[in-house]
């Protein structure tokens, strides 16, 4: 066992004196030590109920023989950091999970790990430190939210609340509404009741085979839940006498099964960035070009928040994760997974219980998956786009740019009802150094369908969008403008042109155009110098290469 080399030998007496003061027998000195990577804490609504599974993974443990650790990673709510400078460290904070992770299991040499998480940078961050690591590894995600209710109609958190006070602004809703919207839509414990990236990473990690089946869509208040993360602690012990590490199940095919579930389920933008950054944790090779090339084999067979009508439990009670395996299987490699069984085993043996949530190939709500990658003159490098989320009308579009160099400038212009029919925003200094921290754009996105503007205006940005968001809203442009990226050059009135099917993002000016400003352009200077922030922009890479820390 890894941990021997702190509790055994001759040398090793004052590590053993340090244990058994923490209140360990001699007789745990032969077992296999397993942390508990957990990310509780009393600010994110997916993780306030993390208590009670800790106790419940830590039951399993000691049931397959092993000895468990606690420790804390940090957490932050994406929701309540958005719009401000609280967003500039999300998509930063993944690394210091990853970070975290290596450390502690490094440092005290654990034989293996049960990461407990659910929100959106942080399941991404653990599945970086366990491929990092390549020990044995298990991820358990805490569960999507219910939904919340009001006058009998179900509510989420992104079209009850930022859409919602939008209409709000526009006078479409009353305040006495949007008072009960804001107590209501997010009813407790969980993830963000859509197809949002904390949901769609927790599905994606089940997917890869780092989850238990049926993991990813049981919700948070379930006792269905309660049993995974006991299974979960309990299947730890055979991982780890079977030597079974996190790099056997995350590999090439794993990769791929989790892109194609992406597709087909519509899922968040920002798995592009987590999976290429578990890729390279992983020392696999993984590009823009693979996300596009599966998604136009992919049919969209899914329709859940924020772009649909279903939630989370919807899809739980249509049979989860492995239903969706079962109509995809013929698409699918037959991995290996940490409940040592194949893909395809998982598949066969699944239900599908309602087939207009997880419809057949031949019903899907859209030919291709989720997401399209753009290239053309503002987007040498590549961009994302959320495609199933976009209106059909909105598939082609071309505007008139409207520049700013932060969100909130656009957010202030949206709301004050200056942006108009016709109108390109374009959002920039928000890329992964620029801003720094790549910040979300779910207030402008969101503003612009409360406001009645997501079939007349289009949105374009060097940071990213989250799950949330729906609209034509083309992120990840790179290179980002602190990069010398041409969305830099970009001035008010410039002509825009959109073609999501040809798979193009275009600005109509000549390329002696573009040399003559770019000769005169001098760079914003990234907005945060000091701290962890200062840091993280000089050594961030670019959206393109998953904004990894070079």
């Amino acid at each position: 066992m890894r941990s021997d080399k702190i509790k055994k030998g001759l040398e090793r007496v004052p590590h053993r004196a340090l244990l058994h003061a923490t209140g360990l027998t001699r007789k745990d000195l032969e077992r296999p030590f397993i942390g508990i990577a957990t990310s509780f804490t009393d600010l994110i609504p997916g993780h306030i109920g993390m208590r009670d599974l800790e106790r419940f993974i830590e039951r399993g443990i000691c049931y397959g023989g092993g000895v468990p650790f606690l420790f804390g990673v940090p957490g932050i709510c994406d929701g309540i950091a958005m719009g401000h400078l609280g967003m500039c460290y999300p998509l930063a904070l993944r690394e210091i999970v990853a970070d975290t992770i290596e450390t502690v299991c490094n440092a005290h040499q654990l034989d293996g790990i049960v990461c407990l998480t659910n929100c959106d940078k942080i399941t991404p961050g653990m599945l970086m430190g366990i491929a990092r690591l390549n020990i044995p590894a298990i991820i358990v995600t805490a569960g999507p939210m219910l939904s919340g209710r009001y006058k009998q109609k179900k509510l989420a958190f992104v079209h009850d609340t930022y859409e919602a006070l939008a209409k709000a602004k526009k006078g479409d809703i009353s305040g006495e509404e949007l008072a009960c919207l804001e107590i209501e839509a997010c009813p407790g414990a969980g993830s963000c009741q859509g197809l949002y990236t904390a949901n769609t990473m927790a599905c994606l990690t089940e997917t890869m085979g780092m989850s238990l089946p049926g993991c990813a869509t049981s919700l948070a208040v379930s006792a269905k839940k309660r049993r995974v993360a006991q299974d979960s602690g309990e299947r730890m012990g055979e991982l780890v006498r079977k030597n079974i590490k996190s790099l056997d199940i995350i590999h090439k095919k794993s990769l791929e099964n989790a892109i194609i579930v992406d597709m087909a389920l519509g899922g968040s933008t920002n798995t592009v960035l987590h999976l290429m950054s578990i890729a390279h944790e992983a020392g696999i090779k993984l590009d823009l070009e693979t996300f596009d090339k599966i998604s136009k084999k992919t049919p969209h067979i899914t329709n859940l928040e924020p772009a649909g009508t279903h939630f989370m439990e919807d899809l739980e009670y249509a049979g989860g994760i492995p239903a969706v395996l079962k109509r995809l299987k013929s698409k699918l490699n037959n991995t290996m997974t940490v409940s040592g069984r194949r893909i395809f085993n998982i598949a066969r043996e699944a239900q599908i219980f309602d087939e207009e949530v997880i419809r057949p190939f031949n019903r899907a709500y859209h030919k291709q998956g989720g997401i399209a990658v753009l290239y053309g003159n503002l987007a040498p490098n590549g961009c994302v786009v959320k495609q199933t989320a976009v209106s059909p009308k909105m598939m082609k579009f071309t505007g008139r740019a409207r520049v700013f160099n932060r969100e909130e400038e656009a957010m202030q212009a949206i709301l004050g009802r200056k942006i108009k029919k016709g109108d390109c925003l374009v959002i920039r200094y928000e890329g992964p150094s620029g801003g720094p921290g790549m910040r979300e754009m779910l207030a402008p996105t969101s503003a612009i369908v409360g406001m009645g503007l997501s079939e007349s205006v289009a949105l374009i940005t060097d940071g990213r969008f989250s799950g949330g968001t729906k609209g034509p809203c083309i992120g990840h442009i790179s290179p980002e403008a602190v990069g010398k990226g041409p969305i830099a050059i970009l001035k008010d009135g410039d002509i825009i042109s959109i073609d999501i099917p040809q798979r193009k993002l275009e600005v109509k000016l000549s390329k002696a155009e573009i040399e003559k400003r770019f000769k005169s352009f001098r760079a914003v200077a990234p907005k945060i110098k000091t701290g962890y922030l200062g840091r993280y922009s000089k050594l961030v890479s670019s959206a393109d290469k998953g904004a990894i820390l070079l």
